[in-house]
């Protein structure tokens, strides 16, 4: 057997799946989506439409406050349980990764438990000023469920990078005279880019998609993914809903495809 002939056949099963489980789906979505009456017109919707615009906009803008909040709460307590040992971290560890195990529904109700209209916080809000507050149905509850399942996943990705750390660098700015916050800001999150761009790339992906989540809690507030859900199951527009997959797609991978390049570009200086 040559050695065409093997490499052939090692790739095939790769191909095969690949065209069956990737392919053709997206390829089946993107003709699907311009058989409507608008026709391929309907892709343009996504920007056109108010409505459909209105919840790319709060989708975006609501990942994009998810993506940045969860860099900002993941980095520090990435570092400081990376970089210290004390009784019970192991357990810390398991509690703040814990959220990966579950689903975004049991998520969701977990928010109305907290800030729903029987919630928590609007048991202790109504004690302290005689009004009970509310915000799980809209953006705010949807922004904390986000940054609830979004952190375990940066705070794996932060921990490892910060492993992997050089701390001859550290000593060398630590005896050159640098303090502790000129290390932090020159040394070690400079070093952090590519796993900052890598995992705030997953985050904004994650959030920009999710729907369990805003399935559970999305009333007040319209976002992409429940506007698709909308669009094939209560108004039965094939179309429209394929049309609207395929922007927040687009969307999606324009936003990895950037952030691989950033990614790379950094990794590239720092060497």
């Amino acid at each position: 057997m040559s050695s065409r002939m093997f490499v052939a056949l090692c790739l095939a099963p790769l191909l095969i799946v690949a065209a069956a489980f990737f392919v053709l789906p997206l390829a089946r979505l993107v003709v699907v989506g311009a058989s409507g009456p608008d026709g391929a017109a309907a892709y343009l919707a996504i920007l056109t439409e108010p409505r459909y615009r209105e919840s790319l906009v709060a989708t975006v803008i609501l990942a994009v406050a998810t993506t940045v909040a969860t860099l900002i709460t993941a980095t520090i307590v990435g570092l400081f349980v990376q970089r210290h040992d004390f009784p019970g971290r192991s357990v810390l560890v398991a509690l703040l990764t814990f959220p990966l195990a579950l689903p975004g529904v049991v998520v969701g109700f977990m928010i109305i438990l907290l800030a729903g209209r029987q919630g928590l916080i609007g048991e202790v809000a109504r004690a302290l000023t005689g009004q009970r507050l509310v915000f799980a149905y809209a953006a705010g509850g949807l922004f904390l469920g986000y940054l609830y399942f979004s952190i375990p996943r940066v705070i794996l990705t932060i921990m490892a990078s910060v492993e992997k750390l050089d701390p001859q660098v550290e000593e060398a700015a630590r005896a050159l005279g640098a303090g502790a916050w000129a290390v932090h800001r020159d040394v070690i999150l400079p070093a952090l880019v590519p796993a900052f761009i890598a995992s705030g790339a997953i985050c904004f992906a994650t959030a920009m998609g999710a729907f369990g989540t805003a399935f559970t809690l999305a009333t007040r507030t319209d976002v992409l993914p429940m506007v698709i859900y909308t669009e094939f199951t209560l108004n039965a527009n094939f179309a429209m809903a394929a049309a609207l997959s395929v922007g927040l797609g687009i969307v999606t991978w324009a936003a990895l495809a950037v952030s691989r390049s950033a990614a790379g570009t950094s990794v590239a200086a720092a060497g």
